[in-house]
């Protein structure tokens, strides 16, 4: 299958961890197609661990829980898709899940044929309870096989938190798109560092082979599976927001969609956010600027405090000659961000400038020569786009 850009949907992981059923996750589907998720691009509706029985049945295949899944799993997928989703699944290169259920090692090609069987479009393949002896790299692999083995399109998410480094090695195994990080937790420490430790490896994350971050937290509150250390506010969840699109990461939700609060929902529905994740060039950012942000003010030591590596600057070259500029202050005050256009490939003397929009409230912010610098909220972020003009 070809997968131009990020994948979009839902996970059930973030928010529900065990606590899944058959009820639960059509009404999320409900939800998504009446509020407007699936028309903005969430197509994924993905079931992630402990929906499976303790054992395999006597035939050797997983079997859904019938207390959660009581018509089955293919009943589940039928609905999701009479909807006009695409249905996702969970399993695991180990020998267990995470959770301790039946996983896939040395299951590979059975399971695959039963998720197909089923009408699974996704699958996401988790790293727990693996093997001492065997080899990661050759299980994804054997997994990627055995889902093109089934003749159906499933888009194979691998999950291996980063172990050996499979950014670069994923793509040459048929892998559309790999946990590159450890999980995520719903506290801006959290979300932060795991976006800049893969800052220096999304230049290998691209079309049919995307660098994924773990699903995003916006709009939990502090309420849910994950939901450990400070609660994030909106600032926050706008910044985590905006620099998986500004990435190019796969957005997948994970809060409860059916009680979202307006503001984090306008916030994942923003076009001009989507369209910067979504763009058909499926481009990278360039990292234009990390480093300290400056605080001056009368109770700074001196007029003034240095916070170092809080600041990034991110230039991504977008189609229709378009351009985004995403500028995030991680310091605990607020500041401005610099961005000098030079060092975008834009420099004074070329006789261009850039005329600026806010990429969320379109709201017009003129034409800048040769640099900008916004003030930028603590643990905040503006996003713009831009075009080229003569100066």
């Amino acid at each position: 299958m070809l997968l131009t850009t990020p994948p979009m949907g839902w996970n059930s992981w973030n928010t529900f961890g065990p606590h899944i059923s058959d009820p639960l996750i059509r009404e999320m589907a409900v939800t998504m197609k009446d509020r407007g998720y699936l028309a903005a691009g969430y197509n994924y509706i993905v079931i992630d661990d402990c929906w499976s029985l303790r054992e395999r049945g006597r035939d050797g295949r997983l079997v859904p829980d019938p207390e959660k899944f009581p018509d089955g799993m293919k009943a589940v997928a039928d609905f999701v898709h009479s909807l006009g989703f695409q249905f996702g699944m969970y399993s695991c290169a180990g020998v267990q899940t995470c959770a301790g259920y039946p996983a896939s090692y040395d299951h590979e090609f059975l399971d695959a044929q039963t998720f197909a069987e089923w009408g699974v479009d996704y699958l996401k393949y988790d790293f727990c309870n693996f093997p001492a002896n065997a080899d990661g790299q050759n299980r994804y692999a054997t997994m990627s096989m055995a889902l093109k083995s089934t003749g159906r399109d499933i888009l194979f998410a691998a999950c291996n938190w980063g172990t050996d480094k499979p950014w670069k090695w994923m793509k040459s195994l048929g892998v559309h798109m790999y946990r590159s990080t450890g999980d995520i937790q719903d506290n801006f420490r959290s979300f932060s560092e795991i976006a800049r430790s893969q800052l220096d490896n999304f230049c290998m994350s691209g079309p049919n082979c995307f660098n994924d971050i773990d699903m995003l937290t916006v709009g939990m509150y502090g309420k849910g599976n994950v939901a450990l250390g400070d609660t994030c506010g909106d600032t926050e969840y706008q910044t985590q927001f905006a620099l998986w699109c500004m990435l190019g990461a796969p957005l997948m939700l994970g809060a409860d969609l059916r009680s979202m609060s307006e503001a984090s929902e306008q916030l994942v529905l923003s076009p001009g956010l989507l369209r910067i994740n979504q763009d058909p060039e499926g481009r990278v950012p360039q990292v234009v600027y990390r480093g300290r942000m400056i605080y001056n003010g009368p109770d700074a030591p001196g007029g003034w405090e240095e916070f170092p590596d809080t600041g990034l600057t991110l230039f991504k070259h977008m189609s229709d000659h378009e351009f985004a500029v995403g500028l995030f202050n991680f310091a605990p005050k607020p500041g401005q961000v610099p961005f000098i256009f030079a060092d975008a490939g834009l420099p004074a003397t070329s006789g261009y400038a850039l005329h600026f929009s806010d990429a969320i409230t379109v709201e017009d912010l003129g034409i800048r020569r040769d640099y900008l610098n916004l003030m930028v909220p603590s643990h905040g972020s503006r996003v713009l786009r831009c075009r080229i003009e003569k100066a």
